[in-house]
């Protein structure tokens, strides 16, 4: 028999863990967002977080969230979710599964349901009483795409570089 390791991550972690991973390349100030987007037999298909469109500067595009509407973050920057659908360059995402750190907005909703995305694994929910999130779950609903919350399992999990 073997003396094979016990101690590994599950597929869950592993994913979960790259999803927050993404989300620290995030410049946001004060939310940061990730994506990971996994085929059927567990590839990491692509990965995204909350940020500007290519070819804009962090520098030069605000970061605020109040104040004049041309001159906070909202109206810039692209979702985590929909950075990862448009990062992909393999083809289909059909049946594919999506891990982010935080339940998808109405607007990323509807490009997880377009790109054929069928499972959603979210880590927080914080915003679950809001007309964006219940929209997005009355969306999920009714196009079949299933949706639970990530079960931390307390495991910590260091990394140096």
């Amino acid at each position: 028999m073997s003396d094979k390791r016990k101690d590994y991550i599950s597929w869950d972690e592993y994913f979960m863990g790259v999803a927050m991973l993404s989300g620290m390349r995030s410049k946001d100030p004060n939310t940061q967002v990730g994506a990971c987007i996994v085929s059927k037999d567990n590839k990491i298909l692509s990965m995204g977080y909350n940020g500007l469109p290519r070819g804009c500067s962090d520098d030069e595009f605000p970061w605020c969230r109040e104040g004049d509407p041309l001159d906070n973050k909202y109206i810039y920057t692209a979702h985590s979710e929909l950075n990862a659908i448009l990062n992909y360059r393999g083809g289909s995402l059909e049946n594919a599964k999506i891990y982010v750190t935080l339940f998808p907005c109405n607007e990323c909703a509807k490009a997880i349901i377009q790109a054929g995305i069928t499972t959603v694994v979210y880590d927080d929910d914080k915003y679950a009483t809001s007309a964006s999130v219940i929209a997005s779950k009355r969306m999920f609903d009714a196009a079949g795409v299933r949706y639970y919350r990530y079960q931390r399992t307390g495991r910590k999990i260091e990394i140096t570089l």
